[in-house]
């Protein structure tokens, strides 16, 4: 039995719907690119806001949905949740470097950096001395003939 032109039409807004409320999850996931601002912009309580409205919309619209509706809106809240959920892992790994950090830059005794900067120079310098040391010192003697002309 072929849909009426109403129903189709129905169905036609319901994916756009969604596929309103998943592009702007994915945008405010940091996933894709604004367009109105040409950035990526990353917000995971509008994104949370967002996959809700998805979901207050499945519970509203339960056992009044198409197979082909159910299942698009099914897919969309899954991919969404498993991205939030990544993206909700990133920022606690990345809160969890950053105060791994400021307790290794606390436990420091005064003057570590200094040193720290200090023995990273000679390192560069020891480098640069063996890189020249291979050339047989041509380096140096390109530079002062350059300085010469």
């Amino acid at each position: 039995m072929p849909e009426n032109e109403s129903e189709k039409k129905g169905e036609f807004y319901f994916v756009q719907l969604v596929i309103t409320f998943q592009a702007a999850a994915m945008q405010q996931m940091g996933k894709l690119q604004n367009p109105l601002t040409k950035k990526v912009e990353r917000n995971l309580d509008q994104a949370r806001f967002s996959i809700d409205m998805l979901e207050m919309l499945q519970d509203k619209t339960k056992n009044n949905l198409t197979e082909n509706e159910k299942k698009f809106l099914e897919h969309t809240l899954y991919e969404l949740r498993m991205n939030y959920m990544d993206e909700v892992k990133k920022d606690q790994q990345e809160e969890k470097e950053r105060d791994a950090k400021q307790k290794e830059e606390a436990e420091e005794p005064p003057g570590a950096k200094e040193s720290k900067a200090e023995q990273d120079k000679e390192r560069q310098e020891d480098k640069d001395s063996a890189r020249m040391e291979e050339d047989g010192g041509q380096s140096g003697t390109e530079d002062s003939a350059e300085k010469k002309d």
